[in-house]
């Protein structure tokens, strides 16, 4: 009898085991180590609040933080906005959409690695595609999008927004197709116009939908290194760097392991501050079928 008590706890134990180990054991770690110097491959010491009040008293700290938060800012009602309009197009019964479907969800699952190029190579100052254009339409000298300020914060928004709606469009989609017909045909009854029926209930049926892809969004749009560290390595002069990028270059490249592992803390804690926002303001706004 004692055993089949047991018997579940054992089941679970190597699953418990996993989120000790590789979850709890590292954050705990890292905020721990937020308070020492660790210099690699020196030991680390323990040094107290010194590394928050150097992060604070940073000018360098505080631009790295106004670009997340304005990456943020456009990142998700970019996200947001082309999801949503790629979702409407695509919900359609017409032959041939599975390959728009497909064609538009293809950005997100290529490689970073090989967006970058592409654009890059679109971005580029002399022999870009965007600057050719501009030059022999417009007459137009070209433009550093890449390493000068504010284009390539700007570039890299475009750049994310354009590789993670398409995920989101499929989630949008998924929200349309779940909204009753009769709803639609109600309202055709009444004499709805198409405007009415998207602001009065395509938009208020897909709340629960938009609100997930905005709480996503945000958390995505404060971690987002791969594009940064691909193409513009936070230049010039951390115009373009965010706090996920910043984290990096100072464990990795500065090898400031106990900084980096408070600029870390930092990050969780403004995603934390910014999720919990928006859950406080969730119910103003998003809407469940009865």
């Amino acid at each position: 009898m004692r055993y089949h008590k047991i018997t579940p706890y054992l089941f679970i134990l190597p699953m418990v085991t996993g989120l000790v180990l590789f979850r709890y054991y590292p954050v705990l770690s890292v905020a721990v180590n937020s308070f020492r110097r660790w210099q690699m491959p020196a030991p680390p010491y323990w040094l107290g609040p010194d590394n928050y009040q150097e992060m604070f008293g940073s000018d360098q700290f505080w631009l790295v933080v106004r670009n997340t938060f304005v990456f943020a800012a456009l990142y998700v009602p970019g996200v947001v906005i082309g999801a949503l309009v790629l979702a409407l197009l695509i919900h359609q019964k017409v032959s041939g959409i599975s390959f728009f479907r497909g064609l538009f969800f293809m950005p997100y699952i290529t490689s970073m690695v090989a967006v970058a190029m592409v654009w890059n190579w679109i971005f580029a100052t002399r022999f870009g595609i965007l600057n050719h254009f501009l030059r022999t339409v417009f007459h137009m000298t070209s433009i550093a999008w890449l390493a000068e300020k504010p284009y390539s914060l700007l570039v890299l928004i475009l750049v994310s927004v354009w590789k993670a709606a398409g995920f989101q469009m499929l989630v949008f989609l998924a929200g349309l197709q779940a909204i009753p017909k009769s709803l639609y045909e109600a309202a055709r009854v009444d004499g709805a116009t198409s405007r009415q029926v998207f602001f009065r209930i395509t938009l208020p049926l897909l709340s629960p939908v938009t609100f997930f892809i905005v709480v996503s969004s945000v958390i995505q749009a404060f971690q987002t290194f791969e594009v940064t560290y691909a193409m513009t390595q936070g230049k010039p002069f951390y115009a373009s760097a965010t706090l996920a990028y910043y984290v990096y270059e100072n464990a990795f490249v500065f090898q400031r392991m106990g900084f980096a592992s408070g600029l870390a803390c930092v990050l969780v804690f403004l995603v934390g501050l910014v999720t919990l926002t928006n859950f406080l303001f969730k119910d103003r706004w998003v809407h469940y079928q009865a």
